[in-house]
């Protein structure tokens, strides 16, 4: 009998005591109080709630899209120790006692020895998937409510099981977007700009949010990786730095490079969108983002908090506080999400606008 008394949350290795602190003081907000488990690097956190039940409390009530730390999570029971020979037999009887899902994803940590056992998750989650849907355990139903089964592998005898609601979860395996890096763009921090997109933005908006032949100020854009991204969308940009840009971006026509301090510059006009993504102190950043808003120079700003390396969950918990408060000052109604990206590093990245 499974009793959901325990989640799984996926991270990115290094960051186990963040999601820690985020799962901590976000269940305490729906009434949970339990205790974490982490090892550095592991890649995910344990938090082991008092009483059965509690963990689909939490992935229930709590937004996952309000997570910042927190890449993927699943509700789910006791490690579960299989023997070679039969490790779906040995499921079944498990699963007999879990609501009916609509998909199965077979999970393992974002480490390097978590990577091994990416073809052994391939296949045992193709194999329990046929299993389960002859059994009627997987259905096709599509209710608002519907479940994901996840199962969060170890080693190839050792695995978490457990469950998470669809629209309450991440909408990729192990939070991660698959993004393929674009040969043209002149450096890998492109993809941060177009995974925050993914995380952000819905699909059904991108063209009113991220407009076709819109108008965008990239601060701190040289080369240009999230410069690439806005010419893409065939934006017209306007680059912040006092480094150069690349080439073949300038050749575009799209692209106007203005030789100032990122800090000291602001549009003639207002724009759909500003991206940031400077080395700098995170409270400066945002305090600008805030001024960027509020002032009217954009529609929506997307910007990268780079955190210190001692109290990065204190550090992250103070910027937002900060920015959450201009707004109130300012009696408005706006957004402010943050999430640290795969594709981020010592970094969150935040998207803020007015509604």
């Amino acid at each position: 009998m499974n009793e959901f008394h325990r989640l799984v949350l996926q991270c990115r290795p290094g960051f186990e005591k963040e999601a820690a602190a985020e799962i901590t003081d976000r269940a305490a907000e729906v009434g949970i109080y339990g205790y974490c488990q982490l090892e550095s690097q592991s890649g995910y956190v344990l938090f082991t709630c008092p009483q059965s039940g509690d963990a689909r409390v939490v992935v229930d009530k709590v937004d996952f899209g309000s997570l910042i730390f927190i890449r993927q999570w699943m509700a789910c029971g006791d490690l579960q120790h299989l023997e070679a020979g039969d490790r779906i037999g040995q499921l079944s009887a498990l699963l007999a006692s879990y609501p009916d899902c609509i998909e199965l994803w077979v999970e393992q940590p974002d480490t390097t020895e978590g990577r091994e056992l990416v073809t052994f998750c391939r296949k045992f989650g193709s194999a329990l998937a046929q299993f389960l849907r002859k059994s009627g355990k997987l259905v096709k139903s599509r209710r608002a409510q519907a479940l994901r089964l996840q199962l969060f592998v170890l080693a190839g005898s050792e695995m978490y099981v457990g469950v998470a609601p669809v629209v309450n979860s991440a909408p990729w395996i192990n939070g991660i977007p698959r993004l393929k890096f674009p040969k043209q763009a002149p450096s890998r921090s492109t993809l941060k700009l177009e995974e925050a997109w993914h995380w952000f933005v819905p699909v059904k908006q991108w063209d009113e949010r991220i407009p076709l032949g819109g108008t965008a100020v990239d601060l701190g854009a040289a080369p240009g990786g999230w410069t690439w991204q806005l010419v893409n969308r065939s934006m017209f940009v306007t680059a912040v730095d006092n480094g150069p840009m690349n080439d073949e971006l300038m050749e575009s026509g799209q692209v106007t490079h203005v030789t100032e301090d990122a800090y000291q510059f602001f549009p003639e006009k207002p724009v759909d969108m500003m991206v940031c993504d400077v080395v700098e102190k995170p409270v400066r950043t945002a305090i600008m983002a805030a001024d960027w808003v509020l002032g009217g120079y954009c529609r929506e700003a997307v910007f990268n908090l780079k955190l210190p390396m001692k109290q990065r969950y204190q550090e992250t918990q103070s910027c937002l506080s900060l920015i959450a408060d201009r707004m109130a000052e300012a009696g408005v109604a706006y957004e402010l999400r943050a999430k640290q990206l795969y594709h981020d590093r010592e970094e969150i990245t935040c998207i803020l606008r007015l509604l």
